[in-house]
Order: C-alpha cells, then sequence, then structure tokens
C-alpha cells in the first residue's frame, strides 16, 4: 500500500486549493479525481455560466440604445460567438491537461478515479489503496439534482453541463427550477432568442432569498419574454411529437438521459393537468451531495444525510477533513476556498480563526443581479426580538435616476434593533453583487449602524443607497 502523507478527494476549488498549496509547502500529497480537475466552477458553472451572461447583457444594453443615445442597427444574437468563447477561452474544450500539470507541478502526485475512504486514514481508488500519514480531505462537490418525476427517463433533458456546453439553442425550453441557475440560464436563452418558460414550485423564485428578490427576478425574466409560473408543480413529463429518437449526431446537442428526444420534443404535465411543451428541457432543481459514495460512513457520519457535519476547523472526524459542497456551508466557490484556507492551517499546525458563516454572501447574476449577505428578514424574526428593516429602491437614488433604463433593483437592510447591528441585506440592481460588497463587511465585521452611518459615501454611485437605507432604519 502505498502511502503519502495527505490524500485529498475531489479537485473542484476547494480540493485543488487545498491540495496545490499543502504540495507547496513540502508535504507529500496525493489527489484524486475521477472527472475534470478544477470541479464544476471553471468548465460547467462559475466561469462559463458568467460568460453567458456577459453576452446577454451587451445584447440587451444594445436594445436600451434608442432610450438614451441614440439609434443602431438590428442586433442579431449569434450563440456561436457564446460557444466558441466558453470552449476556447474558459474550458479548453472540457481538457483539464494546464489544471493538472499546474497541481503536478507543485508536487503532487495526481490519480484518476473515484475515491472512497475504507478506513479513516485509507483510501480506496478502483484496486488500488492508498493510506495517509497526516489525514484526508474530502472534497468531492456536488451534482445537479434529477428529480423523480415519471417519465424523465424517457426523454432527453438538460443539467447546466449540457446547457453550458450546448453549440446550437433551441427555440423553446421549459426550465424546470426558479433557483438561481434556472432564472440565470433562463434569461440568457431568453435574450437569445429561446422562448423560456420557467416552472417553480415556491411561491417565489430564489425562494431561499427575500421575496422581494424573487419578484424582482420574476419581472425581469418577463421583461425578456420568459414565462414565469410560480406555485406550480411538474407531475409527470412525456415526449411529444412521437417518432423516432435522434442519433448522437443530429447537432441537437447534449443530453442526461441515454434515451435521446423526440423531434417534437418534451411536455411537462402540471399538478393542475395543464401541459407546457417545448423543444428542450433543462432540470435546475437543486444539487445534492453523494455521502455514501465518498464513504463517510467509516467515520461515523450518516450518509442519508445532505452534508457532513463538521467542526470550525472543517473537521468531520480525528485525521479527516471536509470542503466544499459537501459540508452543507453553501454550494459556492468561494465558501470551499474559504474553508480551503482553514484545512491548510489546521493540517499544518498553524493559527487561524475557525469558520464563520454569519456573513456568508451569495449572488444570482440575472439582469438585475441579486446579492444577499447574512439573514433575510423572515429568518432574522424567528431570531431577534426587534428587528428593523428598511428598504431603498434603486430608481429613488440619484445614480438610479441617472441609469433611466436597467435600473431596476432595491437595497434592503435588515438590523437586530438590540446591537444596532446589521444581520442581513440584500442589494438587488446593477452590479448588485459589487454593492454587496460593503454589507458583507458590515455585517461580518458587526459594525455599528451608527458608524456606518457616519461614512462618507461616494456620490453618484448605487452604494450611496445603502445610506439612505441606513437613515430609514430608524437606530439614530
Amino acid at each position: 500500500m502505498q502511502e503519502h502523507d495527505v490524500i485529498v478527494i475531489g479537485m473542484g476549488p476547494g480540493g485543488e486549493d487545498v491540495a496545490g498549496r499543502l504540495a507547496q509547502s513540502g508535504l507529500d500529497v496525493l489527489a484524486v479525481e475521477a472527472d475534470l480537475v478544477g470541479g464544476e466552477c471553471p468548465y460547467w458553472a462559475c466561469v462559463p455560466t458568467k460568460m453567458m451572461v456577459r453576452a446577454a447583457g451587451a445584447l440587451a444594453e444594445a436594445r436600451r440604445v434608442a432610450e438614451l443615445a441614440g439609434t443602431v442597427g438590428e442586433v442579431r444574437p449569434d450563440w456561436s460567438v457564446v460557444a466558441r468563447r466558453i470552449r476556447e477561452e474558459a474550458t479548453d474544450t472540457w481538457d483539464d491537461t494546464v489544471a493538472a500539470e499546474r497541481f503536478t507541478g507543485k508536487g503532487g502526485t495526481l490519480v484518476r478515479g473515484h475515491g472512497r475512504l475504507v478506513e479513516h486514514d485509507v483510501v480506496e481508488v478502483g484496486s488500488e489503496r492508498f493510506r495517509a500519514r497526516r489525514g484526508v480531505v474530502v472534497a468531492t462537490g456536488s451534482r445537479a439534482f434529477v428529480p423523480p418525476l415519471e417519465g424523465l427517463d424517457t426523454v432527453e433533458y438538460w443539467t447546466n453541463h449540457e446547457a453550458v456546453e450546448a453549440e446550437v439553442l433551441p427555440e423553446s425550453m421549459v426550465v424546470l427550477g426558479g433557483g438561481p441557475v434556472g432564472c440565470e440560464l433562463a434569461q440568457v436563452f431568453a435574450r437569445f432568442g429561446t422562448r423560456v418558460t420557467v416552472l417553480e414550485a415556491s411561491a417565489h423564485l430564489l425562494s431561499l432569498e427575500e421575496p422581494e428578490s424573487g419578484e424582482l427576478a420574476a419581472q425581469a425574466l418577463r421583461a425578456d419574454g420568459v414565462d414565469v409560473r410560480t406555485g406550480v408543480r411538474a407531475v409527470r413529463v412525456e415526449r411529444a411529437g412521437g417518432g423516432e429518437q435522434p442519433g448522437p449526431d443530429d447537432g441537437a446537442g447534449g443530453g442526461a438521459s441515454s434515451a435521446g428526444r423526440a423531434p417534437g420534443g418534451v411536455v411537462v404535465v402540471l399538478d393542475s393537468g395543464e401541459r407546457v411543451e417545448a423543444e428542450r428541457l433543462l432540470v435546475a432543481t437543486g444539487r445534492r451531495v453523494d455521502l455514501a459514495a465518498v464513504g463517510l460512513d467509516v467515520v461515523g457520519v450518516d450518509t442519508g444525510g445532505r452534508s457532513a457535519p463538521v467542526d470550525g476547523r472543517c473537521r468531520v472526524a480525528d485525521g479527516v477533513w471536509a470542503v466544499g459542497d459537501v459540508t452543507g456551508a453553501g454550494p459556492f466557490t468561494h465558501v470551499a476556498m474559504y474553508q480551503s484556507a482553514i484545512v491548510v492551517r489546521d493540517i499544518l499546525g498553524e493559527a487561524g480563526p475557525e469558520a464563520e458563516y454569519r456573513a456568508l454572501p451569495r449572488v444570482t447574476f440575472t439582469a438585475p443581479e441579486i446579492g444577499a449577505v447574512g439573514l433575510t428578514e423572515r429568518a432574522a424574526r424567528e431570531q431577534y426580538d426587534d428587528v428593523r428593516v428598511a428598504t431603498v429602491a434603486v430608481a429613488d437614488t440619484s445614480r438610479g435616476w441617472i441609469e433611466k433604463v436597467g435600473n431596476e433593483g432595491f437595497i434592503k437592510l435588515v438590523a437586530d434593533g438590540a446591537t444596532g447591528t446589521l444581520v442581513g441585506a440584500t442589494s438587488a440592481g446593477p452590479m448588485g453583487g459589487e454593492v454587496l460588497g460593503a454589507l458583507v463587511v458590515a455585517v461580518h465585521a458587526r459594525v455599528p449602524v451608527a458608524t456606518l452611518e457616519s461614512m462618507i459615501y461616494a456620490y453618484p454611485t448605487f452604494h450611496r443607497g445603502i445610506e439612505a437605507a441606513l437613515h430609514e432604519l430608524g437606530l439614530d
């Protein structure tokens, strides 16, 4: 049995960072990866999808010229430009050679395959076993959750993978799920000319955020021609049109089901009996981790759960750490990278703060961008007796008025009246994710509202709306 100082199972953003930094420190690191080194973020999520968002935003801005600056010729969307950029600039056509060599260049060893704990310090990969002298780091990420919907296995459907890899967009699409992924992709495809219908079972889109955020997202999608339906539940999927399934070279793009796609597309049957038909179905119903596949039961983890419990140093058990989606702290690259630094310090015996998620930032990159940090108003009222809330519309600020079009959004502050500090905030609007930065600092550092009010806010900026909202909190 080969021995190494540290074994890292999964080379997504967090795993790659842990493995690379430990290898650079002089440790003997073995990394195990079954798919692409780098994980979802650079190949199917953060990077390529934001390229898609950027391109769709350019189309939207071009269509606003008449309201602001004069006239332009016809705006003609061309998806091939986006598809080519994703292949050439973002993913190397889904080739991880550069990323793999970046790690091995630091002195690490990379093994391809599925890693699984068989003892607390032993990892099995295929027929081989490896022992970790100092510990194992589990960073296996998550995968798109495909619900057990009747008939789904009879049609070809997309997840975020096929959506990002598409070289040709469908004429019509049904998006199952109104979370961040569903909303972002729905808006992108609609701006490129696809007729899109979004189906969301909850009362609002972006159901984990403020209701106002979900309503704003719905208004924005509808303005781009998307048919948004909330409070509806899909009960069955059927093939539409009949006929033979197309072969792999029909140009229809990738798919998650081996059954293929009927020429007539798909039909989604709702609980009301209504039938929604489209050429393509995109499943965007969240993500799930697989604790059993990585063998965490070996260290006492209930593999039927949705995450592995970790302490403030990201330890699952003695000598076993976890980072990223598998911890349940948040399915974001920035969470995995944040946890990576904590694990590296712990393994190397260095001092540093434990994990703190009170000010976890999150951004949905629709237009308008919807950024949030900390607690929603509802969650705050469940924890605090004296909750103060203030909301300012972006359009009512000087910068929002100047912007004129594309200025939809709001800044919402949620404060604990007893301590006079912010416990949550939402920044929705143009560059909402960037404006969020100041609010993240305020929540993380527990900056008193009185101190925030005494600051100087540059004029005319979008972030100056924070000052107006602070005045409305009534915490002077």
